[in-house]
């Protein structure tokens, strides 16, 4: 009876979400509650479990970047960026788009996907404010770029830094699984975005005119302060690259960036706060515990282990539900809970193989289908949340399935080529 009561509470307030009847913090933040009034959450489910709490890591990765934005929003450096990415581009929408999502997707590989959109996004809305575009679709495209790019390494989605603790994988192990076929992802997708965005390509030949007579160096107000916030962006950076070497959690190396950036900056707190998306934190608090709810009630593990016995030792049947199945529950649930509870599940089949190259693509097949497969709704990636958040905030809302019937189709495109990919590389000559 409990187990049917978290999955109908589950599903009521993701309809709501989905809807968009009530703000979706209220529906994460309704959900949560009853979950609690139930009885199946308290304080050491909800808030100090690994496997059902908050995770508090991605929750403080994004409080600390959202900081470190706020300050660097100060110094005039996204302004810089904007007029010059524009010129680069000679105003050609199309290009404008191709050259930002492609920014994006290296630099989620690089750093991870919601750092990247968080440091992206702002230049996106001033872009397109100069050039009289809707920057709806750029966002979109960005997080769906964020994803795509992210799934090459083992930083770049939290996804695959949850794999990588689980399966003793090292980044060099990511990066030389998984980068070939994003790179094919990447040149399919600016293909799809040509299709699916051909409406938002509106050139004005005056507005361009504008902007190619800008001069980009004087967009900078404070170049102290911009230096300063390169320094600590840097060494942010390599505390990301480095964070397993040196044993600190990205979100701290987040936080001491933030708490060293606002000491030098000797900035107000309304102004260092100011691109701190309160309302995305909260929502992803929110859905984390009613995530967790599922969890301590087993409904996501009895699937996991339903699956492990259908499939039994056929490792590439096994790789197919993992990579299609993952994808699937990905776009329902934030793809970072459910990497958390499924690597278990996959650590065992990997280990009833015996290492072998056909079990070990089962990570594999995991990180493709969540990473990817987290492009298919509006709530399936941590990054396309912070992009929502970020849009409502600059008065150009994204509802849900403005977003998922884009983010369908390339989640789907993208699955279905990882597919053929795993089959070839994996099983068709072992």
């Amino acid at each position: 009876m409990t187990t049917t009561l978290v999955v109908a509470i589950f599903v009521g307030a993701y309809a709501l979400i989905a809807t968009e009847r009530i703000h979706r913090v209220s529906a994460a933040l309704g959900g949560a509650a009853l979950m609690v009034v139930i009885g199946v959450v308290d304080a050491e489910v909800a808030f100090f479990s690994e496997e059902t709490g908050v995770d508090w890591n991605v929750i403080f990765l994004l409080l600390g970047m959202m900081v470190i934005v706020s300050v660097l929003k100060q110094t005039g450096v996204f302004d810089y960026l904007a007029i010059w990415s524009t010129k680069k581009a000679r105003g050609r929408p199309f290009a404008v788009m191709v050259m930002l999502t492609m920014i994006t997707a290296v630099a989620s590989a690089l750093l991870d996907n919601v750092t990247t959109v968080l440091l992206i996004a702002p230049v996106t809305l001033l872009v397109c404010e100069r050039l009289g575009l809707n920057p709806v679709p750029y966002l979109i495209a960005e997080a769906l770029a964020s994803n795509i790019g992210g799934t090459a390494t083992l930083i770049g989605d939290p996804p695959n830094i949850i794999i990588a603790s689980r399966a003793d994988l090292s980044f060099n192990d990511f990066l030389v699984n998984l980068a070939p076929i994003v790179v094919v992802l990447l040149v399919v997708f600016v293909g799809l975005c040509r299709v699916l965005f051909r409406s938002a390509f509106v050139y004005d030949e005056e507005r361009v005119a504008a902007v190619m007579a800008l001069d980009e160096r004087e967009a900078i107000k404070d170049k102290g302060l911009l230096v300063r916030s390169l320094v600590v962006l840097v060494a942010v950076m390599v505390g990301f690259v480095a964070h397993s070497a040196l044993h600190i959690e990205p979100s701290l190396v987040a936080l001491l960036g933030a708490g060293t950036l606002v000491a030098v900056s000797r900035l107000e707190p309304p102004a260092f706060l100011e691109e701190v998306e309160w309302p995305t934190l909260v929502f992803f608090m929110g859905l984390f515990v009613m995530v967790g709810a599922l969890v301590e009630v087993g409904v996501i593990g009895d699937l996991g282990e339903r699956v492990t016995e259908a499939v039994g030792d056929n490792y590439f049947l096994a790789a197919t539900v993992l990579l299609w199945g993952s994808a699937l529950l990905s776009g329902i649930v934030d793809n970072i809970p459910y990497v958390a509870t499924v690597t278990p599940l996959v650590q065992g089949l990997v280990d009833s193989g015996g290492g072998s190259t056909q079990s070990g693509a089962l990570w594999w097949a995991l990180a493709l289908g969540a990473d990817l497969g987290g492009n298919a709704t509006a709530v399936g990636a941590s990054a396309n949340v912070v992009v929502i958040g970020i849009a409502a905030r600059n008065g150009h809302p994204i509802s849900f399935w403005e977003f998922t019937k884009y983010g369908l189709v390339v989640a789907f495109v993208t699955i279905a080529l990882a597919w053929p990919y795993l089959y070839l590389r994996y099983y068709a000559f072992t």
